[in-house]
């Protein structure tokens, strides 16, 4: 079987077990409220997101990986916020999205590609995308836990990329 095979194949189970589950949902009243979709509708992009994993795992395409990453990160977020009420938090939470899209190149590299520069530009997205969540979220009063010191992080924003400019310069 080819790749194209293998891809149409994969999207038709997937596409057959999302209509079974909504069509679940339609006839068995104690399964749609127990799912309570109006409360947990991220579950929906969570859900595409795992769409694309399963497909790309599927297809043997790791690449799928980082925009399922991405989507489920999102997903996961929007469930946070929901369940909350803490809208607001979106001021700075939209920092960790590049940090998804690492996650996605680790796991993309680690599944698919055994190159180094892939896993170190996935895990500099990651560690960029937690700085800035630090930071805004410090900046705009989210995270309270660094207090006054929070441009410590701005610091360590600058010594790092100083230092990773030394090491560039002497490659």
């Amino acid at each position: 079987m080819n790749s194209n095979q293998k891809s149409r194949l994969a999207i038709g189970v997937l596409l057959l077990l999302s209509g079974l589950f909504l069509l679940a949902l339609i006839i068995s009243p104690e399964l749609k409220q127990f799912v309570h979709l109006t409360a947990s509708w991220p579950l929906i992009i969570i859900g595409v997101g795992v769409f694309l994993a399963v497909l790309g795992l599927l297809v043997a395409s790791p690449g799928m990986l980082v925009p399922a990453c991405i989507l489920g990160g999102i997903g996961g977020l929007l469930y946070w916020q929901n369940m909350t009420g803490n809208w607001t938090s979106w001021a700075y939470t939209w920092t960790l999205i590049p940090g998804f899209s690492g996650v996605g190149q680790v796991l993309a590299g680690l599944l698919g590609s055994s190159e180094h520069r892939v896993l170190q530009k996935g895990l500099w997205q990651i560690l960029v995308s937690l700085l800035l969540f630090v930071i805004f979220g410090s900046f705009l009063g989210g995270l309270t836990w660094l207090g006054p010191f929070w441009p410590l992080m701005l610091v360590l924003a600058g010594i790092i990329i100083i230092v990773r400019n030394v090491i560039k310069n002497r490659e």
